[in-house]
């Protein structure tokens, strides 16, 4: 049953609104005074990840304009970031970054690779703080533009891409280039789309024919949709790009576009936890949401794994976090989902807040398994598209850029607002 959303709506945004705060409230705990970069997670001793960090540059902006912090605070933020990427070589190649950096020293942390998905992400936030901070008569601002905008432009794509035109995952000192090249459908959308747009390193166009050419079209619970098992895959370029409407030529081909085939994945989630074909505990109509995520890890139940559906792996694990980051694509039935998830026993810890994810069928007594830590890429995604639903920020500030509009239309998307202005 389809819930009507528009009953109810005080209590409706009440919740829309705890958990948007949740998210927000992440990267002011868990950014780096000194430097800016923000924690892999909310455990003890994190390092930082560089995708976080993006995340938490748009957060900042996301923040500025729900009233937390003034708009010459999050500048303060967003620019000390800015600063300490840019005068910190010993973090990037090429003008990539090191998935994870030591906190306070911007150094690699471990044996980690230079990740070009993580970068893209970093990029996307740097390039969205330069759209927002615009004022010409205010030196910190101009500062952040040039400084977000040398961030993007300095990443040599065509380095990048070792089994050209194809992009590669990544790269380490001790091995060269990674094995594996980033070919659709996932993630890396976004990846491509600034690769193709970058004025300065870029890609050829051939590079998203390559991309597109291990598409997988399927027909699941008899929704027609382009294929990836977890809920992430779904939204993370869209957490930063407003699909609705704009299609490149699969999905002209298809007469569709990505924001309808998201809506589509999120359907086939409900319809999945419905269904229920594994029987694990707590599944239902509210209760969905399998993306990556942390886990048991105990016997056949994961840890940290990019769980999917309807194929697997399931073992369980539920992420209302992946769940409200769907709520611009459905939701009619995003919201029913958020509000039972936070209403329930699977409550984190302290009881106060809906955990970032919990396992039913791992229990311990009468209590259910739930994560004792969160992500900052789980949290950046719910604050950004929760403020998408809600304003559409985000989404208004990327179209600005001209940089993505080139990324779009050289591989080939038309239609929409691309088409406007």
């Amino acid at each position: 049953m389809i819930v009507d959303v528009t009953r109810n709506t005080h209590e409706v945004e009440a919740t829309v609104e705890r958990f948007h705060r949740r998210s927000l409230e992440y990267f002011d705990r868990e950014s780096n005074g000194s430097s800016g970069l923000v924690a892999d997670s909310n455990t003890v001793g994190s390092r930082s990840s560089i995708a976080g960090t993006g995340f938490g540059l748009a957060a900042n902006l996301v923040a500025a304009e729900r009233g937390g912090i003034s708009r010459a605070e999050a500048a303060r933020r967003t620019l000390k970031a800015l600063r300490f990427l840019t005068s910190s070589p010993e973090s990037s190649e090429h003008g990539f970054f090191y998935h994870f950096l030591h906190p306070d020293t911007g150094e690699r942390a471990g044996k980690c690779e230079i990740s070009t998905i993580d970068s893209a992400l970093l990029f996307a936030g740097a390039l969205a703080a330069s759209q927002y901070f615009d004022d010409a008569g205010k030196e910190e601002e101009q500062e952040i533009r040039t400084l977000g905008e040398n961030l993007y432009l300095n990443a040599d794509w065509s380095w990048a891409s070792p089994r050209a035109p194809v992009i590669s995952h990544g790269w380490t000192p001790e091995k060269g280039f990674l094995r594996y090249d980033w070919r659709g459908y996932n993630e890396a959308l976004l990846l491509y789309i600034l690769a193709l747009g970058s004025p300065t390193y870029s890609v050829s166009a051939s590079a998203y024919d390559g991309w597109l050419a291990s598409y997988k079209w399927k027909s699941i619970y008899g929704y027609e949709l382009l294929y990836a098992g977890p809920l992430f895959i779904h939204q993370m370029a869209h957490a930063w790009i407003d699909f609705r409407g704009i299609a490149d030529t699969y999905m002209r081909g298809r007469d569709t576009d990505y924001f309808e085939n998201s809506r589509r994945a999120t359907y086939v989630q409900r319809e999945y936890a419905m269904r229920n074909p594994r029987g694990l505990a707590g599944y239902g109509e509210n209760c969905w949401g399998v993306s990556a995520s942390a886990g048991p890890a105990k016997g056949r139940f994961y840890g940290y794994r990019a769980r999917g559906v309807p194929f697997g792996p399931d073992d369980g694990t539920i992420s209302p976090l992946a769940a409200a980051a769907s709520l611009p694509f459905a939701p009619e039935i995003v919201l029913p989902a958020m509000r039972h998830m936070e209403r329930t026993s699977f409550a984190s810890s302290d009881e106060t807040e809906c955990a970032p994810c919990f396992n039913a069928t791992y229990s311990a007594g009468d209590r259910v398994w739930t994560a004792s830590h969160t992500f900052a890429i789980d949290e950046g995604a719910v604050a950004l598209m929760l403020e998408n639903y809600r304003s559409g920020l985000i989404w208004n500030l990327l179209k600005r850029s001209p940089h993505v509009r080139r990324g779009l239309e050289r591989a080939g998307f038309s239609g929409g607002w691309l088409e406007e202005g």
